[in-house]
């Protein structure tokens, strides 16, 4: 089609004026006027892109946010509201508003391989941004808004090709898997160009106070000092958290936290009970002998290896024979492999697992879904046994499942079975607000893990109170994870902010 202008447009008018038309249609010049109208941004506070986002109930606190790192904090922050709020409608609200102004084109989209169709369907249908799964041999060039897994996208030659785009906006999700600054994921993030970039994570920090510092970095480095000048201002954050209130500020000026009680949605409530569990006398006894490997052979003088097992065993003989067995390869000595042998022995023949007898009173106390929580696949599967004894239907969820099974998993835990029985796993990118009672069969380290598992249920869209159970056997190591995560969600609440309810709270 070849355009072009018109050489006699004057006399067209002026005799179209004196014969009073033919004129064109006011009704198609005022929808043409109002078009254009929309589309003028007359100022920059304010945001344009909720008039047009049709599929989607924005709420007060999300538009808030979005509001907040576009006028406040230049389009990078950190988006940590707590589990089920919807950062990824504010990620996704925030990329739309930029779009519409005219200052993104080309965005990149980061996030575990388990949530990469679900960001996919959401830009899409939600906002209308085509966004593309990004697969093996993509032409990414040729594509402005990709989402890719993070695994995918560190490692050659997939890295290389991200480097040769300008991407006007990074966006990652679960951002707390980059709180180790010597990772390859890290690395890769800290190399690409960021003219915006958002960090999702409703656990800013899960372990030390270091880890927001590192997060931080990328967004803005230097706007906590260089890592020495952190250190020597906040090392003490770890217990003491002299500095708790200046470096709270610091953090909020580049960190957006919404909590579920400032939303103005009606929550129901998280009942929290620590339940404590007695060992048999048979189960202490294979405990206490666990406890003595580190005397008795020197395979066994790793404290890592030594908590692996001690709490293994807090878990299931299962999850324990295994370790056992491995480490009985390596024995050299006969004495070392005489006393495993005989701890496997005992294993072998406990016949009551206390920890597991408590969970099925809880189960038929409920009377309803529930989810169980566990560390190990090996107690995954003998729970999942022990129930069907009981005449209860389960299912299992793990990380080695494909999407296709996972999301099988969830529906057959929706329509048939009455609990899921999930590995950590379970605690990312699965919502199922049809569930209302949670336990925690094994405690991790780290409290913010604890949080979302529970997130999974404790969500928008949930409409009945959420019971939580976590289980704790008497005079173990287990006694010990339940102190350090006091400790820990301590930390947390002096640096981030308060943190719902994931123990029971002490007096």
């Amino acid at each position: 089609m070849i355009i072009e202008r018109s050489t006699n447009w004057r006399e067209d008018f002026f005799e179209r004026f004196e014969q009073d038309g033919p004129w064109d249609s006011w009704t198609l010049y005022k929808m043409s006027y109002e078009i254009e109208k929309m589309n003028l941004i007359p100022e920059f506070s304010g945001l344009q892109a909720p008039k047009f986002l049709t599929n989607l109930q924005l709420l007060p606190h999300q538009v808030e946010a979005a509001q907040t790192v576009i006028e406040k904090m230049n389009g990078k922050a950190i988006l940590a509201d707590e589990v089920g709020l919807g950062k990824t409608i504010e990620a996704g609200l925030i990329m739309k508003e930029y779009m519409i102004r005219g200052l993104v084109k080309k965005a990149l989209i980061l996030v575990p391989a388990s949530l990469q169709n679900q960001w996919v369907t959401e830009l899409n249908v939600r906002f209308f941004i085509p966004a593309i799964s990004y697969r093996k041999n993509t032409p990414i060039d040729h594509y402005d808004v990709v989402v890719m897994s993070m695994d995918t996208a560190k490692k050659s030659p997939h890295r290389e090709k991200i480097y040769e785009q300008d991407y006007d906006m990074i966006i990652i999700d679960e951002a707390h898997k980059l709180k180790n600054h010597k990772t390859q994921i890290y690395e890769f993030v800290q190399s690409l160009k960021k003219k915006f970039c958002l960090l999702l994570t409703a656990t800013p920090i899960q372990n030390d106070v270091f880890e927001i510092f590192y997060l931080v970095s990328l967004l803005k480095p230097g706007h906590l000092g260089n890592y020495e000048a952190f250190q020597s201002s906040f090392s003490a954050t770890k217990n003491s958290l002299d500095g708790e209130k200046y470096l709270r500020e610091l953090v909020n000026q580049v960190m957006v936290r919404n909590r579920r009680h400032d939303t103005g949605v009606e929550w129901t409530r998280r009942k929290v009970q620590t339940i404590t569990v007695q060992f048999t006398e048979q189960e202490k006894e294979v405990y206490d002998m666990i406890s003595e490997l580190k005397s008795i052979s020197s395979i066994f003088s790793s404290s890592f290896t030594m908590v692996t097992l001690l709490k293994e065993m807090c878990s299931s003989k299962e999850a324990t024979f295994l370790t056992l067995n491995k480490m009985l390869q390596k024995c050299a000595q006969s004495e070392e492999k005489e006393y495993i042998e005989a701890i496997m022995e005992k294993l072998m023949n406990l016949e009551i697992n206390a920890k597991a007898e408590k969970v099925i009173e809880i189960i038929e106390k409920a009377q309803d879904k529930v989810i169980i929580f566990t560390e190990y696949r090996a107690t995954q599967a003998y729970l999942q046994w022990y129930l069907y004894t009981k005449g209860i239907t389960s299912v299992l969820f793990n990380g080695k499942f494909s999407k296709s099974k996972r999301d099988w998993m969830k529906q057959l835990f929706r329509e048939r079975a009455q609990v899921l029985i999930a590995t950590e796993s379970g605690g990312e990118g699965i919502n199922l607000q049809f569930c209302h009672h949670v336990i925690n069969y094994d405690l991790p380290w780290n409290p913010m893990k604890l949080e979302q598992r529970i997130g999974r249920v404790h969500r928008l869209g949930q409409e009945e109170d959420v019971h939580i159970y976590n289980l704790a056997i008497e005079q173990t190591i287990e006694q010990k994870i339940l102190d350090l995560l006091s400790s820990k969600i301590d930390v947390f609440e002096k640096v981030v902010g308060d943190l719902d309810d994931i123990l029971t709270r002490k007096a």
